[in-house]
């Protein structure tokens, strides 16, 4: 699971610092996200999203093009959250305190967030600022990343990890989860998932997920676990047992658990929670239910049950979840 602290203000300015032989698709994801997030009330934008270097000017990709950052260092300073893609021709090569000083610097004085892409990890940790804490990075990096910095904490089987000012995530696609947890995190489920519409991506897998998902596509000849999952989405009040999930999909429930385990990475129990806590945090923020009510139509049973996995999964109330998110 993800170590999500609390729900934090808005955080308006994004910082996208690129390197020489940095990967388009994430850049390019970053501003997508975090570039048509809005106010579902007004339909303002509500990032203010900047691509910046160490040297402002023409920056390699790893592909057959260049792009061109108008901005410097001055733009980490002055933002809110920093995203660090990767660059796979230099993340590898960095050690403990190899990191060019400015950008070191830069990056450990700013106050507000940090965050890196796939094995711009290897970045946060140069720094210093990964000690201690766990932290992710693309599973083929995870083995080089633990040996070099054996003072972070690495797991390689999750998509991405929050450490509240210092977050972490695994592959391209991961970044996609992360920026979505992060939109999520500022101005809570239904801008995200507006946000993740736009773009047709899945709204939201939790950052415990695992990186290395089996089957993670129907594969033609062979069942799928796909038809009860939207199933159960549309019937989360009612009781659900894993034997009910198993019968949708005509299987055994062994034969169900390895399939569902193998296109999703979690145990249908655990997935069935999740989707119960995502629908609950969607009633906090658009209804006037009460806790009990949102409990029974989720299916999480009463408002003690409702507020317990509120504790686990984000670690406020459900009371202080709608506070903050409430009118957003």
């Amino acid at each position: 699971m993800t170590a999500r602290k609390s729900t934090g203000p808005a955080r308006g300015s994004v910082a996208v610092l690129v390197r020489d032989g940095v990967l388009p698709m994430e850049l390019g994801l970053v501003h997508q996200l975090f570039g048509t997030a809005r106010d579902p009330s007004t339909g303002e934008l509500l990032y203010d999203v900047r691509t910046c270097a160490p040297r402002p000017g023409r920056i390699r990709t790893d592909a057959d093009f260049p792009i061109y950052a108008e901005h410097g260092l001055e733009a980490v300073a002055q933002a809110d959250t920093v995203l660090v893609p990767a660059s796979h021709e230099s993340d590898e090569t960095l050690s403990p305190g190899s990191l060019d000083t400015g950008l070191a610097q830069a990056l450990t004085a700013m106050k507000g967030r940090v965050a890196s892409i796939c094995t711009g990890s290897f970045v946060l940790a140069a720094t210093g600022l990964l000690d201690g804490r766990r932290a992710t990075t693309h599973w083929m990096s995870s083995d080089r990343f633990a040996r070099t910095f054996p003072q972070v904490t690495v797991d390689p089987n999750v998509l991405y990890v929050d450490e509240g000012a210092v977050l972490t995530s695994a592959g391209e696609a991961a970044g996609i989860d992360l920026c979505l947890h992060m939109i999520r995190s500022d101005h809570g489920s239904a801008v995200a998932a507006e946000v993740a519409r736009r773009t047709v991506v899945p709204p939201h897998r939790e950052g415990g997920q695992a990186q290395y998902i089996q089957r993670p596509v129907e594969e033609a000849g062979l069942t799928s676990t796909s038809g009860s999952r939207a199933w159960a989405r549309e019937r989360l009040a009612e009781p659900l047992t894993l034997a009910d999930l198993a019968a949708r999909d005509a299987m055994s429930i062994r034969t169900y658990n390895r399939r569902f385990r193998e296109e999703t990475g979690l145990t249908p129990m655990t997935w069935l929670a999740r989707q119960r806590v995502d629908r609950a945090r969607e009633l906090l923020e658009r209804t006037d239910h009460t806790v009990d009510r949102v409990a029974a139509e989720t299916g999480l049973g009463t408002g003690t049950s409702l507020r317990q996995h509120f504790q686990a999964v984000l670690g406020v109330s459900p009371a202080a979840y709608r506070a903050t998110f409430r009118g957003r």
